[in-house]
């Protein structure tokens, strides 16, 4: 065997202490099993010429066809069928869905149980929807956002999509070759929607926990005027983070759609999910509408629907709204790309739209998932996971797991430690949006996180949290591990003591 080490210059007879600790805090996604598992799979290799391919090419056995990878729930869901996950199965948490919980919750006005299929809504529906959902859509976002304003939506700025994915998708599909701007972390099918639509030139930015995952709106407007950049795509609730655009910072990036040439894509998912403190600003949402002057003017295109806050997933009933220029596009592009919503449903979301129906949801949703946050917020505490930003949306938690003791303390590792206990949680890395999948694992700067989702029913939660309580008590509980330092002086501290002692 050679003596040659694997530390840059020193061979393995001369290793020191001080070495082994430089291997350890310096591992690669060849050191780790949860690692090379995500690699594994077809469409996740490193697509830079630098790195070694860990995908063997045989298996595309179909000429012309390459697996352009999976998005983070469906790698983890696939993963945690491979541990014996099905969606009926006992004993299982999924803390990793991005769906809320479907049944019945207090207050909420009760979910329909079956629908009315009129004869005519088994033919197609039109590619930009049924026009009396457009327009209650359209009566929606006027009544809640546009009181007192001259400009109104309509019909024609609506168009009724099968789905968040395919609403972004025929977006993307009708942009021209731009520079387009987008935040790490963000949802992660942004990813595979820029390099599946290679003419938006991806142009990234960083936010951190220093600055509250918060848009620095004045390094927006400088990217804009100085980089060109002529599309801004963002999810608002924030997905994974929970934080959320509002007020006057919401006001000010609307206004640069006026002082530049720029457009604003906003996925407003979200936009019920939001905790307030005071009791008096219980059953408020958040839009960007409110803050266009004009409908057809201001280039602002909003993604939203029935999936989250109506807490109807399964439906695939959402709109794309925004000027009537972009709306006739999208019916172009829907016509190749999906080919339209489904009839019947979207005849049954035209009374759940009603604006009593939707105050009532709204209040009982919001109640339900801030009792649902805090709770789960409580126990990671007790756990000593305190979330360093808690949400004040969505219904995420982005949780920093760099604290924990030697591997666990990466995301992709301790999701596959949870697998063992039947829970799922989504590791960070799904929301490094990286479109040419160029960087390794390990340095990825969401490469220490986990999102965790309030989504489920409380029972369902706890179940998970009883299993990351058992991992890290069991962690915590055994041999020191040399992870569990946080800083390399730190550990040269240590080895450097220890070489003088034994």
């Amino acid at each position: 065997m050679s003596e040659q080490s694997t530390l840059p210059g020193v061979s393995k007879a001369k290793w020191s202490f001080k070495d082994v600790v430089y291997k350890v805090m310096n591992k690669s996604e060849q050191d780790s099993e949860a690692h090379r598992i995500y690699r594994s799979y077809p469409g996740h290799d490193i697509k830079g010429s630098w790195a070694p391919k860990t995908t063997d090419a045989a298996e595309e056995t179909v000429p012309g066809i390459q697996h352009p990878g999976s998005t983070g729930v469906i790698y983890c869901t696939d993963r945690a069928m491979a541990n014996g996950f099905s969606y009926d199965a006992a004993g299982w948490a999924n803390l990793g869905q991005g769906a809320p919980e479907v049944g019945d919750i207090p207050g909420s006005v009760p979910k329909p149980t079956s629908i009315p299929v009129p004869h005519d809504s088994l033919e197609y529906a039109p590619t930009t929807g049924v026009k009396a959902l457009r327009q209650a859509v359209a009566d929606l976002y006027n009544h809640t956002y546009r009181q007192g304003k001259e400009s109104k939506y309509t019909a024609e700025n609506v168009c009724i999509v099968p789905g968040g994915r395919a609403g972004l998708s025929r977006v993307a599909s009708v942009i021209g070759e731009v520079y387009c701007g987008y935040q790490i972390p963000e949802y992660t099918s942004y990813s595979s929607m820029l390099a599946a639509f290679r003419r938006l030139l991806p142009i990234p930015t960083a936010l951190t926990a220093e600055m509250q995952y918060k848009l620095d709106l004045e390094k927006t407007a400088k990217d804009v005027r100085e980089q060109g950049l002529q599309v801004i795509v963002a999810s608002n609730p924030r997905n994974p983070t929970g934080q959320v655009i509002r007020g006057d910072d919401l006001k000010q990036l609307v206004q640069l759609t006026r002082d530049t040439k720029v457009t604003v894509v906003l996925d407003e998912f979200y936009s019920w999910y939001i905790y307030p403190e005071n009791e008096a600003e219980y059953g408020q949402s958040v839009s960007a509408a409110e803050y266009v002057d004009d409908v057809n003017e201001d280039s602002v295109v909003l993604i939203d629907g029935m999936t989250k806050n109506w807490r109807l997933p399964g439906w695939r009933v959402c709109w794309v709204v925004g000027p009537k220029n972009m709306i006739s596009a999208l019916s172009q592009s829907g016509s190749f790309l999906d080919g339209g919503a489904n009839h019947p449903l979207q005849l049954a979301a035209i009374p759940m739209l009603q604006p009593d129906i939707v105050k009532q949801d709204k209040l009982a949703l919001q109640r339900h998932f801030k009792m649902k946050r805090d709770h789960v917020l409580a126990r990671l505490e007790n756990m000593g996971l305190k979330v360093q930003v808690p949400p004040q949306a969505t219904f995420y938690i982005w949780l920093d797991l760099s604290s924990l003791p030697g591997e666990l303390n990466n995301g992709l590792t301790f999701f596959e430690e949870l697998l063992k206990e039947k829970t799922i949680v989504v590791p960070g890395y799904f929301f490094d949006i990286n479109p040419a999948d160029r960087r390794d694992l390990f340095a990825s700067p969401c490469h220490h996180f986990v999102r965790i989702s309030f989504g489920p029913p409380l029972a369902q939660l706890d179940l998970g949290l009883d299993a990351m309580e058992r991992i890290i008590d069991r962690v915590r509980k055994g041999s020191v591990h040399l992870g569990a330092y946080k800083t390399w002086d730190a550990v040269e501290g240590v080895a450097e003591h220890i070489e003088k002692h034994i």
